[in-house]
């Protein structure tokens, strides 16, 4: 688990370097926002700056967490799933910020859309993949006030959501190289929508048949 999270912080450090190497290769004005319909919207080089650090942000964040989390002693039950977690968004992270460089550098290069679907897709069947091996905490997981009641409730709940969480990742990958944008875009909410819903829905149903047995209120 050091490994892992070295390794983490090497690449969370990767993309400010990167940037200050290739800074005055930059134009003046590069891309910093890509609509739905394609269009791009420009900027100064400095606003690269912020996601370019917020690799590093996010990872000194997920390393406080733990620590003010009331159920702080949970996290030696997952650590390796939660530092796999902080893998995966690095990877992303440093993604993006390589699409950002490559358009700034060679526009139209690359269908941003398309990547970002791609990328969004294996980060959500990673994600998926974590979750049902995760322990209730108030950070990480499926979060309602049913699952965070009762240790039963949550570890189906999160099951079940990482079940979903991977197929939807998953079914976005050949979405986002195959069809056209937009019907991803309708997979991708429709997906979302049930992969959120529905755990949230059973999680309280779960949590009533319990009580219900167990002759609680």
């Amino acid at each position: 688990m050091k490994t892992m999270r070295f390794v983490t912080w090497v690449l969370a450090a990767v993309p400010p370097v990167l940037l200050a190497l290739l800074w005055k290769a930059l134009p003046g004005q590069v891309p910093v926002h890509w609509g739905l319909n394609g269009e791009v919207t420009y900027g100064a080089r400095w606003e690269l700056v912020i996601p370019a650090l917020l690799p590093l942000l996010l990872l000194a964040l997920m390393r406080l967490l733990p620590r003010v989390d009331p159920r702080r002693k949970s996290y030696a039950r997952f650590q390796r799933e939660y530092d796999g977690f902080a893998l995966a968004l690095t990877l992303f992270l440093l993604a993006l910020n390589g699409v950002s460089l490559v358009e700034s550098l060679r526009p139209g290069t690359l269908s941003v859309g398309r990547a970002v679907l791609v990328g969004v897709g294996i980060l959500f069947a990673w994600i998926g993949n974590l979750l049902p091996r995760v322990k209730s905490n108030f950070f990480m997981g499926f979060k309602t006030p049913w699952t965070l009641s009762d240790p039963d409730v949550w570890n189906r709940t999160n099951r079940l959501g990482g079940i979903l969480m991977f197929a939807l990742g998953v079914g976005m990958v050949p979405c986002g190289l195959l069809l056209p944008e937009w019907a991803c875009l309708v997979v991708v909410l429709g997906g979302t929508a049930i992969v959120v819903a529905v755990p949230m829905i059973l999680s309280y149903v779960w949590y009533r048949q319990k009580v219900d047995r167990t002759g609680g209120e």
